[in-house]
């Protein structure tokens, strides 16, 4: 794995510390903040508050892919994400991604300035969206999932002989796939996929057994933010109220070698990261 990484005017150095990527989700139906940053203003000033706390990658997402949620038209995530996107733009050179997994999407973003592209599907709902990545010579993050939003946490999705070695085998291939469309190896980042299509021992078994995920030479991101496996082992329903279990499960995952965090609290994860970071490396 390479170990340094320029996006924009930004350059990642992998091992020396660890990332953070905020979440802005441009959604009325997140499990967490839906409805909170749908409007753009109400984003940019999200966007100048993850800016102000230390963010490094700044992530917008126009289609909640929360357990059961409800696809919405093309035109609907395109609405969303690009008027945010370009009011957004011109306000900073950190790098900015769009979570999506339409290429259409992935093309008006790449108009509007984005830097990356974060697939929760792994390039695997339209494949296309990988030529077009290689054609703009951006940056792509593979996340591994079984399924969709709607079916993910049917048991027949999270039935695995072997959760890891069954990521691992899937993001190899979309690995080699990107590479032989065209995609630089060194602008490849993946993602396990806590949460999509895994269920609550699985989610604690990716933890332990992140250090694996290694093996594929790519820098690792993690999203655990406020996710259900926290608010399970807390008894807390509410997403918002899950911030310290957040904190530690990103701990675990910066011991074991995550490189990008996404996150909600960019505030307080930026604590986290330094005093980890100081630790562990």
């Amino acid at each position: 794995m390479s170990t340094e990484f320029k996006i924009r005017n930004s350059t990642f150095s992998w091992g020396t510390r660890t990332y953070i990527m905020g979440v802005l989700n441009i959604t009325p139906d997140s499990f967490s903040d839906g409805g909170k940053f749908n409007t753009i203003e109400a984003a940019i000033a999200q966007a100048k508050l993850m800016i102000d706390a230390g963010v490094d990658i700044i992530d917008i997402g126009g289609q909640s892919t929360k357990p059961g949620a409800e696809q919405i038209s093309l035109g609907e995530e395109i609405n969303r994400v690009i008027p945010v996107l370009q009011a957004i733009r011109p306000t900073t050179d950190l790098a900015i991604s769009v979570d999506t997994t339409r290429v259409e999407v992935a093309k008006a973003a790449i108009k509007a300035g984005v830097d990356m592209i974060n697939d929760i599907s792994g390039c695997t709902f339209e494949p296309e969206i990988l030529q077009v990545v290689a054609e703009a010579g951006i940056p792509i993050i593979l996340m591994h999932i079984r399924g969709t939003p709607q079916t993910m946490q049917q048991q027949s999705n999270t039935d695995y002989e072997d959760v890891i070695a069954e990521i691992i085998s899937f993001l190899s291939e979309q690995i080699i796939k990107a590479v032989e469309t065209g995609i630089n190896r060194e602008k490849i980042i993946i993602d396990p996929g806590i949460g999509f299509a895994k269920n609550y021992k699985q989610n604690l078994d990716i933890f332990r057994r992140l250090a694996e995920l290694r093996t594929l030479n790519c820098p690792i991101l993690v999203g655990a933010s406020r996710k259900s496996f926290i608010g399970y082992i807390l008894n807390q329903p509410d997403p918002k109220k899950r911030i310290w279990g957040t904190a530690a499960a990103c701990c675990a995952a910066i011991f074991n070698g995550a490189d990008i965090i996404r996150v909600h609290d960019v505030k307080e994860m930026r604590d986290i990261t330094l005093v980890a970071d100081a630790i562990s490396r």
